[in-house]
């Protein structure tokens, strides 16, 4: 059993722990030596990924201002926002006249959110919604029937972050049509994605290559069987009807590194999809 199979076959809650413990010893260290930023979790709390948070959140400003058209005065709603890794990028880029909007279902994270950011900046809300995730935690409550609390044709831009990667289809589909509500009409959101068309396919079906699915399911392929959202791939045509049949437009495919499909010059280890409402 390697690393990752041995993480996801713990709990949620022991998940949360390990990490907490793994990195402990970094964390005390990092306060005792004044090395702690205000807008920077502590890392045995950070639990969205790897990776320098603050160049990671300024980075994903970047790619909303470049493909999907993220103006200082614009409505933003971001969908899975964690532990407010965008959020604290984004801060420095909305006007006051803009309002940011997340949330999230993992409740620590949106504590966090709550008390290092919207305690600064008023027009930056974070809610929790407490959906069924075999990732994070178990609820009878299913992000297949949530209603996203907004109204209809509000937000000019929309995202998120790998978060796709981590719902079932029909997670997926609602979420499609739900953006479509709230977006206003020429309105944009940029989502990441595993994708993978025939070609690939056999390559993420081998449990020998680095990134792999090897679990096949009807149109999508799982890295983990025990834990179906631990990162799922998705046939990239069935995620393309998903998105049309919402009624949402296809703008843009960026693909990332992760299925070695990259786009010459970009780095972004997921596929990125840049959608919009007519």
């Amino acid at each position: 059993m390697n690393l990752r199979s041995l993480y996801y076959s713990l709990s949620p809650t022991s998940r949360f722990l390990v990490r907490k413990l793994y990195y402990y010893p970094v964390d005390i260290l990092d306060n005792i030596k004044g090395r702690k930023n205000k807008y920077v979790p502590n890392k045995g709390d950070i639990f969205i990924g790897s990776g320098d948070f603050l160049a990671q959140g300024k980075h994903h400003l970047q790619l909303l201002k470049q493909y999907a058209g993220l103006e200082e005065n614009h409505k933003v709603l971001d969908i899975g926002c964690g532990i407010g890794r965008a959020a604290v990028a984004l801060t420095q880029y909305l006007s006051v006249e803009g309002k940011y909007e997340g949330f999230d279902v993992v409740e620590k994270g949106i504590i966090w959110c709550k008390k290092h950011i919207s305690t600064d900046y008023p027009n930056f809300n974070f809610r929790y919604i407490p959906l069924n995730n075999d990732l994070y935690h178990f609820t009878e409550d299913k992000a297949e029937d949530f209603v996203f609390p907004y109204e209809d044709n509000y937000f000019e831009t929309i995202f998120l972050f790998s978060v796709f990667t981590h719902m079932q289809p029909l997670e997926v589909q609602n979420y499609f049509n739900e953006i479509h509500r709230v977006l206003k009409p020429g309105g944009k959101c940029l989502g990441t994605f595993f994708l993978y068309d025939d070609e690939i396919e056999k390559m993420i079906s081998n449990k020998n290559n680095k990134i792999n699915f090897p679990y096949q399911r009807e149109n999508y392929r799982l890295m983990n069987e025990k834990v179906p959202s631990a990162n799922i791939a998705f046939r990239e045509i069935y995620i393309d009807k998903m998105i049309e049949g919402s009624g949402l437009k296809i703008e843009n495919k960026i693909y990332g590194n992760w299925s070695k499909r990259t786009c010459e010059g970009l780095f972004d280890f997921q596929d990125i999809l840049v959608f919009k409402k007519d």
